[in-house]
């Protein structure tokens, strides 16, 4: 994980919830008045999807104000796990709305019916939808490149989907205008399929979160290497590593020479809890000191 430029990141993080809520309600409105007057199963479909995106980003933007607020007497780890559990709770969201909106699908797969109005104003808004979302995912970007936010990462997977989405709809409208009728209900029932996709994506992350799940292996070697290269360091053992939010979390023992004192060994340690935590953009460092037998340099210990 490369480390940040310093930017104001709640003021970021703020408004990409605040970006992401405005553009879904937008769309919301779009589409519902393009499902009214053209009863496409497929505009239903993002329609549905739209709403979806209103609920988690909603959703988003309580966890990450939550999750901004500073570690208090209750939560000496600080609140970052709020932006895991608004994750799970987005995927619930979905996943029930993509469960009815397969049944619709369905319905209309057994029981077609032909797109006689609306198809200009449907392609219109599928459009629109296109041009809004690109500019939304260009921010989000943005905000995930200097916050490694994961409620941004989850709101954005949502909008990428959208993108598919939409281009999906417009070749289904059009299909349809031209007498495959059965490519509508097709294209929705894809869609939805796509959605639990998404969902289960998002309960993957939020879970390795919320179970502290170890830091990807690059983070890792990054750690080991800085250890290692310290003339002073023998070895070390029992790194352990999570993230919860934005804060990384790092523990290891650090094996020095048992003759060195205590101030010089709690130097070293500082010293090298200072160079880890710079690897990140927030992260809190605890180093054990563990006292070993000097060795002969080129050999180390457990590592």
């Amino acid at each position: 994980m490369n480390k940040p430029q310093q930017i104001d990141r709640p003021r970021l993080l703020r408004l990409a919830t605040y970006a992401s809520v405005a553009t879904a309600t937008t769309l919301i409105l779009a589409k519902l008045l393009a499902w009214f007057i053209s009863d496409s199963v497929s505009i239903l479909a993002t329609l549905v999807d739209s709403s979806l995106d209103v609920l988690a980003s909603v959703l988003n933007m309580i966890a990450v104000h939550h999750a901004l607020q500073p570690a208090d007497r209750e939560h000496r780890f600080g609140h970052g796990k709020a932006e895991a559990l608004a994750g799970l709770g987005q995927s619930m969201f979905i996943a029930g709305s993509a469960g009815i909106l397969l049944l619709q699908a369905i319905s209309r797969l057994i029981n077609p019916q032909p797109l006689e109005k609306g198809l200009e104003l449907g392609i219109g808004v599928m459009l629109l939808s296109i041009v809004a979302t690109l500019a939304l995912l260009s921010f989000q970007r943005y905000v995930i490149r200097r916050t490694d936010s994961t409620a941004i990462k989850a709101d954005a997977l949502h909008y990428k989907t959208d993108l598919l989405v939409n281009g999906s709809v417009i070749v289904a409208l059009l299909l349809s205008f031209y007498g495959w009728d059965v490519v509508d209900p097709l294209f929705a029932i894809a869609i939805a399929l796509f959605i639990l996709h998404s969902a289960w994506q998002i309960v993957r992350e939020a879970v390795d979160l919320l179970m502290d799940h170890e830091l990807p292996d690059e983070d890792r070697q990054k750690i080991r290497a800085l250890i290692t290269n310290h003339p002073d360091a023998i070895g070390f053992h029992d790194l352990r590593t999570r993230q919860s939010g934005n804060t990384v979390f790092v523990q290891l023992h650090l094996e020095l020479n048992e003759n060195l004192s205590l101030r010089q060994a709690h130097a070293i340690a500082d010293e090298l809890e200072n160079k880890v935590a710079a690897l990140f953009d927030e992260a809190e460092v605890i180093i054990h000191e563990d006292p070993v037998t000097h060795m002969p340099p080129g050999i180390t210990s457990r590592k």
